[in-house]
This record gives structure tokens, C-alpha cells and sequence, in this order.
């Protein structure tokens, strides 16, 4: 036993049950509670914990909320997660996590809140911007580098959302109705990785049901699988109201409830100890573990820290940079003898074969109000006040361009962030006229924060119809077009083939503008790739028909096929496939070996070269699939990531490059067998520059374990995952032949009465249900500051779907239980019991 482990036991054995209990909720909205001796000694401090992921949101003291609409101290805004994903380098994670710890250090705050990383399930996430990918070996990957850079300081992070949070529609009450493969492969993998590797301080609870639990009080998922599986040691805490029954909570794993219950669910934790309910160590080991995070977080913040603002900024713009994905760059067009001819560049065909990067000598037409007024961050809870805050405009004209603006649109969300009717026809005949009046124009387009955010997800892939009329104008003025995209996920694009080049920024944080300036002007080479696929349309999308309903569950039936692993195995074509990013020069793979055995401690190892075959410097992000083999017994994709290494090269320079796999690198979940097999055959190993292109290919034979007989049964009645596994096209029978348990109603029983899980959109035909659409939005008005676009659209989307039992919690104890189960009865049609329930004393 550990020095701290002794002190741990030492106080619990000290503290009555109240204050035990005590212990396993917060004290308002970002402490911790402190237990205070007699004589006034500190015995359990008390920490702060604060938002993440990508900046430190610390609200002062006295301010608190989840929605990002409060103010908070400056800090620096990195890039999100979806943006320094495609980076796919971990040392910049790593050097990232190193930054913002350091701002935890001065700000006083214990745990960061964060990594996220759900899966992208569907590109209309509304938080997706937050996430790293569809893929769960980036993911994971991605947020060990992070967790580790962070928790090297001593502050603690917060993994999160704990799991199968897919979608911000219903995020509170939904059931994620996902088989036991999927579950495995798919959305507990990444997790699995960041445990095990990093070994957070925190794990999060999300907020969704996940097949017929609260993920806060499912003793399978926090217990069975997250401890005594993946050996988490340290503390599960809820995501800000996500507690629903906190002794069922309890006893399932779930550590610290937040925010503060104000006290009602520390006396039902003290009741059911003290009435037999629930055994006292259970108790014991939960304060133990916030006991735990107390003594380290209070250690590591006791030293006053200051960190290096300026430093910050430029790790910020260099994460910009090395995150941003060139998706096009042809050659640029221009004028010959005749003005009305056109010709190819010669200068294009030196080894920048494309328009980018452009020169200080050409004239620059810049439209678009982001160019401005840059969209850089998502909104919601990780709405970061930035320290300073970039923008290209300005970063254009210092390195030197003779640039003209143009607005094209305006940001206002009252028509979605472009201007309809003749003053937008005008905004775009202006920025025609400039385009066409330089020799290449660069339009900042993209979605604007009221498309995307926490708390809802999005109608459909296409950007503001401004935007695209904009694009499509100054396209037609100018053939030498540019399109600089800020989005926080994929967009549709019906003006591509009108446009020379398109750099995908994301959201690139508050120094994305210089950032942006330094590719476009060849300062930085590209070199990042998408860890996301970009679907020509919604309906191509594997998980269409089943997301983000309007039911009080989302099957998750195409399974394991989730992006590229749908798209390459039933040959969908994609605007862009997974791991696709352009760069200024050219890279050549050669000289693949394979050797080693999995029973070996290195397992099996593979090698090869890659060489820049062009004139300037450039980082190529090499990609490792596995393809399995053919089979009547296990349905499987097409090919699987399975590893991958950035490497930077000079012009000519070649370099090996070792990956390692293990036995996991090859396995399956065999769900009769309820662990990881390995079927016996063939495997393609194949190494490329994306999931569509391969440079490289060879195979291995393994053995295998023979375990996969014993799905032979499933396989015979679930045939369409063998073929077309679309969510849209799975019949009932084959999703719940995987699902191995009958499927849950999609809609609510009418005749089953109101809980405190019902939300206001459920009782909405009721009299009280009217009445609470009529009151809480003009509360929650009253929260939001008049121009606060984004806090305000996440809001009024969440407003009528949260369950009853979070409007009490958010409502800073003006709603007590009594209140709320005076609501609920007259809900119900009893209107003597709600007076009866309203004027008891609260409990």
C-alpha cells in the first residue's frame, strides 16, 4: 500500500456516513466539497475542476454553467479536437496537452474536462467538431497523446462521453441501441486505448441511456468492463446532470455526481447505508477515490504558475497549421495574349502543380465575412475565451498582399448567416466584381455556429445557401478561386469542380487566421488528413434512417460499419475518403517487409521506405490497413486502420518507417464467446496515403483460434451484414439476431404516466406541459446575454428536450424535489397530490 493509499484509508475511517456521502457530489458547480475538522483543519480539500477540451474554460468564482454562455477567464483556444485529429501526429497532441495543463497550473484547476472522443457515427453530429474521428484507433491514439501531455504536469484529465454518445438530439433521455460487437470494436475501443495507455484521472459518464441503462448507473459498463476489465483505477463522474438515480449510481460505479445536488442526493446515499440498502464500503470506496483525487489535485495546483501566453498562441497557430487538410489544388489559369484565352501556369509544373501556394507578387480578392470575423471554435461547454484572436484578413496584409475585401455575406444568425433578397444578391455582385478585378480570390466560407453546436445536431451536409451562391459568383469572375472552408465537420460541396483549390481549415482555433496565411503562402506545407470520410450526400451515410429521430431510442443497426468501413466495403463512392489530405510535394512508398509472429513479445512487424520525390519539404502521414479474411462465419469490413506514423522529409530524402501489430491488431469480438478471437485464413496487410489509396500490399497467414463456429448460427439469419449492411436497409429480425435480446420501443407508451425523466416536449399536449413552454424559455432568456448567437441556439434547442430532473438542477435549487414532484402530478392529472407534494417540506 501506497503512502497515499494509507492516508486515503486513514480519513475514510475517520468521517461519518453524511460525510462520506457528502463527498460524492460537488459543492456548487466546479468544486469539489472540502471536509473541515472541528478545529478547523482542512481534512479533504477542496479542487476545481473546469471545461475543456481545447482551452481551459474557468469561470469565476460565483459563475457557473455547462452551456458556455457565462463568461471566463482568458485562455488560449487550440484547435478542436476534430481539427488537431488530422494532424495525426501525437507529439503535437502531446506538446498541446503540455500547454493547457500548464494554463490548469495557473488557473488553479485540478482536472480539465476532457478529451471527448465519440465516434463520429454520422457527419450531422452536432458536436462532432469536438470528437476525433470515426474511427476508434485514432481516437484512442489521439486522446492517449492529449491525456498524457495534460496528467505530465499532475493535472488530471477527464475522458469523455462515456459512451455511445453519438448525437446532441435527445442527448439527455436517449437509448443507444447498439450490439455487443459494436459496442466492443467500435465505441469502447478508443476508451479501451486512452485507459490503458494513459490512465486517466476521470472517466465521464454521457448522459444518454445506453441498451436500457443510464451510463451512470450501469454497474456493466463502469464496473464489470471499465474496471475489472481494462483495470481503470481512478474516478467516474457524471457529466453535468446526467445523475439519474444516484443510489443505483452508486452502487454501479458512478464515484462523484455533478454539479452540487444541493445536498438531496447525499441524504439518500446516507439512508440506504444506514437502512441496509447498499453496504457501507461500497460508500467507502467511492469517497475514498474523490479523497484520492482531492490530495493529488490540491498538490499539484498548491504552487503559484505562470504560463507563457505568446508561447501558447504560436503552439496554437503551429496545431492550425499542421491540422489543416488541402483537399484540392489545381493549376492555376492565366491570361495569355488574348484576354479572353486561358492558359496553364508554367510556374506549375516546377513541383507545385497547384494554384497554392501563391505568391505576395499577385493581387488577392478576399470574400467572405469570416476572413474577418473568423469562425474558429464550436459552441457549448468548450467555448474558450481566447487570449487573442487572429484573423486572415489582417494576416494577408502584413506578409505583404495587395488585397481588396469583400463581405459577401453577413453574419447574423437571424437569416442563418448569409443575407437573402436584394441586399444579398448586392453583397454577392460586389464580391464578383472585386474577384474578377485580381488575379486569385479566396473566399472564407464554411458553417457558422447556429449550423453546428452542442445541444443539437445538424438537418442536412450543406453550408449556408449564401455561402455557395457566394462561391459559385466568384467562381464564375474569376477561375483562379480559392476556398478557404472554417467547419466544424463534413459539408457538401456542389460548386467543386468550379474552383481551383479547397484548404480545409476546420476550426482551427484563435490563431487559425496566421495559420491559414502561412499555407496559403507555402510557409507551411499541408500535411494533414481527414479522420472523417466527406459523403457526397446524407442519404449515402450508413447510419441514414437511424439518427438523431424523433423516437425515445436510436438502433445503431449497420453495426460495425461506420464510415470508411462502410463506404470501401460496399464500394460507396465519397466526396473524400478517410485519411485523404493533399500536400505541396509528392511522396513515393516502397520496399514493404513483414516479419515476426504474434507470439512473439514485438509481435509481427512491418517496414517500408517513403521518399519525397519533390523539390520542397513535407510531412506524409503513412496508413496501415488489415483486411480479413473471407468468411461465412464473421461479417467484417472491407479494411480496418490498424496503424499509422507521420514522418517529415526534406526534398529527396527517404526514410523506414516500423509499424508493430498484435494479436488485437487481427481480433474481432465474438460476442458468444464474449471475448476477442482471432479467425484462422489469409490477411491483406496494405499500406497507403488514405483508406482508398493503396501504395503498398501483401498478406500473412494466421492460424486463428477456430472460435468463430460458434457464431455459425447468428451468421445463418443475419445475412445482410454480409452484403449491404445500411442501417436503413437491416430488417428488425437480423438487427436483433445481433443484438441477442429484443428490441426496445422506439415511442412512448401514451398510457404510461409522467417521471422525472419526462421532458416538456413529452407533456407538451398537457396544461402543464403549455405552461412550461411558455415559462422556461423567457427563464432561460433572461440567463442568455442578447447577442450571445451561439449560447442562445444550443439553448433554445435544449430547453424542451432535457428530462425534469435536470431543469431542477439547473434551476440553482429554485426548483426543489417537492416542486418537481408537484410538477410531474399535475402532469399526471391529480391535481390534489401536486398541492399536497408543493407545500411538503423538501427531503
Amino acid at each position: 500500500m501506497t503512502d497515499i493509499e494509507k492516508k486515503v484509508k486513514d480519513i475514510v475511517s475517520q468521517l461519518t456516513v453524511e460525510q462520506k456521502a457528502s463527498l460524492c457530489s460537488g459543492a456548487g458547480f466546479w468544486h469539489t466539497e472540502p471536509i473541515i475538522g472541528a478545529d478547523g483543519a482542512v481534512i479533504v480539500p477542496q479542487i476545481m475542476v473546469t471545461d475543456g477540451p481545447h482551452g481551459v474554460r474557468r469561470q469565476p468564482d460565483g459563475v457557473g454553467d455547462h452551456l458556455g454562455i457565462s463568461q471566463s477567464v482568458p485562455a488560449t483556444c487550440f484547435p478542436t479536437a476534430a481539427t488537431t485529429a488530422s494532424s495525426w501526429n501525437r507529439e503535437l497532441l502531446r506538446e498541446i496537452g503540455l500547454a493547457l495543463a500548464e494554463e490548469c497550473l495557473q488557473e488553479k484547476v485540478s482536472v480539465l474536462l476532457g478529451p471527448g472522443l465519440n465516434i463520429k457515427r454520422s457527419p450531422l453530429c452536432g458536436r462532432n467538431f469536438e470528437y476525433f474521428s470515426e474511427d476508434p484507433f485514432v481516437s484512442g491514439e489521439m486522446a492517449t497523446a492529449i491525456t498524457c501531455g495534460i496528467q505530465s504536469k499532475g493535472i488530471g484529465t477527464s475522458v469523455k462521453h462515456f459512451a455511445a454518445n453519438s448525437q446532441e438530439k435527445k442527448r439527455l433521455t436517449t437509448d443507444a441501441v447498439v450490439d455487443e460487437r459494436a459496442l466492443r470494436e467500435i465505441y469502447l475501443s478508443g476508451f479501451e486505448t486512452v485507459v490503458k495507455k494513459a490512465k486517466p484521472a476521470t472517466v465521464m459518464t454521457s448522459y444518454n441511456r445506453l441498451n436500457g441503462e443510464y451510463t451512470s448507473e450501469s454497474k456493466r459498463l463502469l464496473t464489470d468492463i471499465l474496471r475489472d476489465e481494462w483495470g481503470f483505477e481512478g474516478l467516474v463522474v457524471t457529466d453535468w446532470g446526467a445523475c439519474n438515480d444516484r443510489v443505483l449510481g452508486l452502487t454501479a460505479g458512478q464515484d462523484l455526481e455533478m454539479p452540487a445536488s444541493g445536498r438531496y442526493n447525499d441524504t439518500k446515499i446516507a439512508r440506504a447505508v444506514r437502512s441496509g440498502e447498499i453496504d457501507e464500503s461500497v460508500l467507502d470506496e467511492a469517497a475514498g477515490r474523490v479523497i484520492t483525487m482531492a490530495l493529488n489535485g490540491a498538490e499539484s495546483v498548491a504552487t503559484d504558475y505562470k504560463y507563457d501566453a505568446n508561447a501558447h498562441h504560436l503552439l496554437a497557430r503551429k496545431a492550425a497549421a499542421e491540422s489543416a487538410v488541402l483537399l484540392k489544388n489545381e493549376r492555376a489559369v492565366i491570361a495569355g495574349p488574348d484576354p479572353q484565352s486561358k492558359g496553364m501556369d508554367p510556374e506549375s509544373e516546377s513541383g507545385m502543380t497547384g494554384i497554392l501556394p501563391i505568391g505576395t507578387d499577385k493581387t488577392v480578392a478576399v470574400i467572405g465575412a469570416m476572413a474577418k470575423t473568423p469562425r474558429y471554435q464550436g459552441a457549448g461547454s468548450s467555448r474558450i475565451n481566447p487570449t487573442k484572436l487572429d484573423n486572415a484578413w489582417d494576416e494577408l496584409v502584413a506578409v505583404g498582399f495587395s488585397a481588396t475585401y469583400a463581405a459577401g455575406y453577413e453574419l447574423d444568425r437571424s437569416n442563418k448567416s448569409g443575407t437573402s433578397g436584394a441586399s444579398g444578391d448586392e453583397l454577392i455582385s460586389e464580391a464578383a466584381q472585386i474577384a474578377g478585378a485580381n488575379d486569385v480570390a479566396i473566399v472564407f466560407a464554411g458553417l457558422p455556429p447556429e449550423y453546428e453546436s452542442e445541444g443539437f445536431d445538424r438537418s442536412s451536409l450543406d453550408m449556408p445557401e449564401h455561402h455557395g451562391r457566394l462561391i459559385e459568383a466568384v467562381a464564375a469572375s474569376n477561375p483562379n478561386t480559392i476556398v478557404v472552408l472554417h467547419t466544424g465537420a463534413p459539408v457538401a460541396m456542389p460548386w467543386l469542380d468550379k474552383v481551383k483549390s479547397v484548404l480545409l481549415m476546420y476550426l482551427g482555433g484563435q490563431a487559425a487566421g496566421g495559420a491559414t496565411v502561412d499555407l496559403l503562402t507555402g510557409k507551411v506545407n499541408p500535411s494533414g488528413k481527414l479522420t472523417e470520410t466527406f459523403p457526397l450526400k446524407i442519404e449515402d451515410t450508413p447510419c441514414f434512417g437511424n439518427f438523431s429521430g424523433d423516437g425515445i431510442s436510436e438502433e445503431y443497426r449497420e453495426s460495425i460499419f461506420v464510415g470508411y468501413r462502410y463506404y470501401d466495403t460496399v464500394g460507396k463512392d465519397v466526396l473524400f475518403p478517410f485519411g485523404f489530405g493533399l500536400s505541396y510535394t509528392d511522396f513515393e512508398y516502397d520496399d514493404l517487409f513483414v516479419s515476426g509472429d504474434l507470439n512473439e513479445s514485438n509481435g509481427i512487424i512491418v517496414t517500408f521506405t517513403v521518399t519525397n520525390t519533390g523539390n520542397v519539404a513535407g510531412a506524409e502521414i503513412a496508413q496501415l490497413y488489415i483486411s480479413g479474411p473471407s468468411s461465412e462465419m464473421v461479417y467484417r469490413p472491407k479494411k480496418e486502420l490498424k496503424g499509422f506514423e507521420k514522418t517529415v522529409l526534406s526534398p529527396g530524402e527517404k526514410r523506414a518507417i516500423t509499424l508493430h501489430l498484435n494479436t488485437r491488431s487481427f481480433s474481432y469480438y465474438n460476442v458468444a464467446l464474449n471475448d476477442w478471437a482471432v479467425e484462422g485464413g489469409r490477411y491483406q496487410i496494405s499500406v497507403g496515403s488514405s483508406s482508398a489509396c493503396e501504395r503498398l500490399v501483401t498478406s500473412i497467414e494466421l492460424d486463428g483460434d477456430g472460435k468463430e463456429a460458434l457464431l455459425a448460427d447468428m451468421a445463418a439469419h443475419t445475412p445482410i451484414y454480409f452484403t449491404d449492411p445500411c442501417s436503413s436497409s437491416v430488417p428488425d429480425e437480423q438487427f436483433e439476431a445481433i443484438y441477442l435480446r429484443p428490441l426496445p420501443p422506439h415511442t412512448i407508451d401514451p398510457a404510461a404516466p409522467f417521471n422525472v425523466n419526462s421532458s416538456i416536449d413529452d407533456m407538451s399536449h398537457t396544461f402543464t406541459g403549455k405552461l412550461l413552454r411558455f415559462f422556461v424559455p423567457k427563464i432561460m432568456n433572461k440567463m442568455l446575454d442578447k447577442d450571445d448567437t451561439d449560447g442562445r441556439a444550443m439553448a433554445e434547442s435544449m430547453a424542451f428536450e432535457m428530462p425534469l430532473r435536470v431543469l431542477m438542477m439547473q434551476s440553482d435549487d429554485f426548483l426543489k424535489p417537492n416542486g418537481l414532484d408537484a410538477i410531474i402530478a399535475l402532469a399526471n392529472g391529480h391535481p390534489l397530490k401536486a398541492i399536497r407534494r408543493f407545500f411538503s417540506k423538501p427531503v
